[in-house]
């Protein structure tokens, strides 16, 4: 006999609580992804370095965000979520006070390091979270405003960023990023004991009443009946035996890679390939990203209705993937691009919570709760590695004026995010059929 990982019914101003501050340490997670790029205007003559070096600090945070993410998700099984956020949001702390105080291209590296050892924590304690502390139910808005909560700390960087920066100068900017990422560990810190949950799979507010025999979680809230039947994967990295997790692990990758491309160098690409003012390029960057926050909402309600999240995701970065390959041409006329910018974030927004449900109903029935934090920890390491590997390759070319690479890049990192994700859906989907007709 076994009992499904679901949590109990709790007040949903509690769930609106908990949703609300886990999305606004998430937020500044995303603000953090980017202290750099919008101050390259200004690190670029300030330290004599090119779109390459840049884009190595890029790489750089991404690579330290991915390898951590991995052992983060370990931590967070172990001792709980509230601890390695506090952790986490410290070091973004100390990584914009470096930058402001920078002297050198060796400092730049150390701030990337450091805010890349802070953002590696966010994912899988936020899903850890609100997987625990959130009634199922509520799993596919939470999701939305997890996601809508990132899309805004992208948004909100550049112009506050780049604003400051023109103002009162890059350090002052870097300053502000400090005083960012402390009202976040203040909310996370005395919002703790709405968080805090007991590790290593013990049931905590969220958990209890959900262990079957020898109490041992054996299943996990947001699985079908179906897959509520399959025995659940023991031992730390059985994970990594299930092919699902790794298709999860290329779509976030190849995904995160187109996305990462715009967030990083498409102002500098739109200038070159359009011929739009740096205030414009910076603009349209922006737009895309509220496009991305409003597509998110919708994603929501999309994703909780639902149970193939594979498709909408296929139809969106379908779409998304057909703007940009049209926008790498250089064909559509300087005032099309806004529009078309804002098309392709509304349709990446919209993917955004059915990849995470995508991921928690890969994971569903196969894992233990208390394996939640390890999982999303790996595959969310994809996303890392998706965002820190392009700007490295592309840095270059943007230097020998290649720009619009750029573009045909984000058409191809979405097409081939499209075929993990539909094989993603497309095994849950056999696999049901099979534990059905059993």
């Amino acid at each position: 006999m076994s009992i499904s990982l679901e949590a109990p019914p709790m007040a949903p101003s509690r769930d609106a609580a908990v949703i609300g501050l886990v999305g606004f340490a998430h937020g500044v997670s995303h603000f953090f992804h980017l202290l750099l790029a919008p101050l390259f205007p200004w690190l670029m003559p300030a330290f004599g370095v090119g779109y390459a070096e840049l884009g190595f600090l890029v790489t750089l945070f991404f690579a330290v965000s991915a390898m951590g993410q991995a052992m983060a998700g370990f931590v967070v099984d172990r001792f709980g979520s509230v601890p390695v956020l506090l952790a986490g949001t410290a070091s973004f702390v100390l990584a914009a006070l470096v930058l402001a105080s920078a002297q050198s291209y060796p400092a730049l590296m150390v701030a990337a390091m450091l805010a890349g050892a802070g953002n590696c924590v966010f994912h899988p304690a936020d899903f850890s979270l609100l997987n625990r502390r959130v009634k199922p139910a509520r799993l596919g808005h939470a999701f939305s405003v997890h996601s809508l909560a990132g899309n805004l700390g992208w948004a909100a960087s550049p112009p506050l960023l780049a604003g400051v920066a023109g103002v009162a100068g890059w350090r002052t900017a870097a300053l502000v990023a400090a005083g960012v990422a402390v009202l976040s560990w203040l909310a996370l810190w005395f919002g703790r004991g709405l968080l805090e949950e007991r590790a290593d799979g013990k049931a905590g507010a969220a958990d209890k009443g959900t262990a079957g025999a020898g109490g041992r979680p054996v299943a996990a809230a947001g699985a079908t009946s179906a897959t509520r039947a399959e025995p659940v994967a023991e031992g730390a990295f059985a994970f990594l035996r299930v092919p699902a997790i790794w298709l999860c692990f290329a779509f976030f990758m190849t995904s995160a890679a187109a996305f990462g491309l715009l967030q990083s160098f498409g102002a500098p690409t739109l200038e070159h390939v359009f011929g739009l003012a740096r205030s414009a390029s910076t603009f349209a960057i922006t737009l895309f990203l509220l496009a991305g926050a409003a597509g998110t909402f919708a994603g929501g309600f999309v994703a909780a209705r639902t149970d193939n999240n594979d498709r909408p995701i296929a139809i969106v970065l379908l779409i998304s993937a057909a703007l940009a390959a049209l926008l790498a041409t250089g064909l559509p006329p300087a005032w099309a691009v806004l529009p078309m910018l804002a098309a392709i974030g509304f349709s990446v927004g919209i993917a955004m919570p059915n990849r995470d449900l995508l991921v928690r109903r890969a994971a569903a029935g196969r894992f233990a709760a208390a394996s939640y934090g390890r999982v999303y920890g790996f595959v969310y390491s994809g996303l890392d590695i998706g965002l820190g590997v392009t700007p490295l390759l592309l840095g270059g070319a943007m230097d020998a004026g290649h720009f619009r690479t750029v573009l045909v890049c984000v058409a191809v990192g979405q097409t081939l995010a499209v075929a993990s994700a539909w094989r993603v859906g497309e095994g849950r989907r056999a696999r049901a059929a099979r534990l059905a007709s059993a």
